[in-house]
């Protein structure tokens, strides 16, 4: 469903991505841990084309590019109406209410009718827990809350794959949970779902596939289980054991 092969990034003289290689099955979780400077989020904003790999090839459900070979805008667009993408800060328009924030992706880019998918939002905005919150503005919003709009925003675009860049990073511990939930109910959807976290708790319960990223690489990957418990990477063992202390 999503496949990455030989994928390469730099930025100037410093090479961020060495020869990713990824396949990514439909209604799977993959969970991308690893210190900062890994290149996790590097490799999640590749996979929307938000950064342009250096070469590789990036697939998803057979609209594929060719990185070495002159990129087009439209192949770009293709693969971008296919991802959905959350990121560390809310990124909310702060002129506009959740249920605008959640109109304005099908409205303003994929020009659909705004009646037709008033309803869509509304029902999204319901299922991350927010449909009493439909009138609300960004600042009347705490950041757990803001995060969920974030993600019905995404998901209203329908995307197949959707990508969260430590979603809860910049969250209270307290409000952490909240958008958690929101997550582990899209992956018992079916969701297909590429997540960067430190969350390990969670990463354990959703994940179907960890991988442990260091340098540009990725040096494990595996069942939650077998990584966090059975790690046979000498860089992963220590980076767990860190987290453990």
């Amino acid at each position: 469903m999503l496949s990455i092969k030989d994928l390469h990034i730099n930025f100037g003289t410093l090479e961020v991505l060495k020869g990713i290689d990824l396949n990514i099955a439909k209604g799977k979780v993959i969970v991308v841990i690893g210190p900062s400077g890994s290149g996790k989020t590097t490799l999640l904003r590749c996979l929307n084309i938000l950064e342009t790999p250096s070469k590789g090839v990036l697939e998803i459900n057979n609209q594929s590019i060719d990185f070495s070979q002159k990129v087009l805008r439209k192949d770009i667009s293709a693969i971008r109406r296919q991802t959905g993408m959350v990121f560390q800060t809310y990124n909310l328009f702060p002129h506009l209410t959740a249920l605008e924030n959640v109109l304005e992706g099908p409205v303003t880019v994929q020009k659909r009718n705004k009646r037709d998918v008033h309803p869509e939002a509304v029902e999204l905005l319901r299922k991350v827990g927010l449909g009493d919150k439909v009138d609300y503005y960004p600042y009347q919003l705490s950041g757990g809350q803001q995060q969920r709009v974030g993600i019905a925003r995404a998901l209203a675009m329908n995307p197949e794959v959707m990508l969260f860049d430590e979603p809860t990073s910049s969250l209270d511990p307290e409000l952490v949970g909240e958008v958690l939930q929101v997550m582990k109910q899209l992956a018992q959807e079916g969701m297909t779902m590429v997540i960067v976290t430190h969350e390990m708790n969670f990463a354990r319960e959703v994940a179907d596939e960890v991988l442990f990223m260091d340098g540009g690489h990725i040096l494990e990957r595996g069942h939650p289980e077998e990584v966090f418990s059975y790690s046979k990477n000498e860089r992963a063992r220590q980076f767990l054991n860190l987290l453990n202390e």
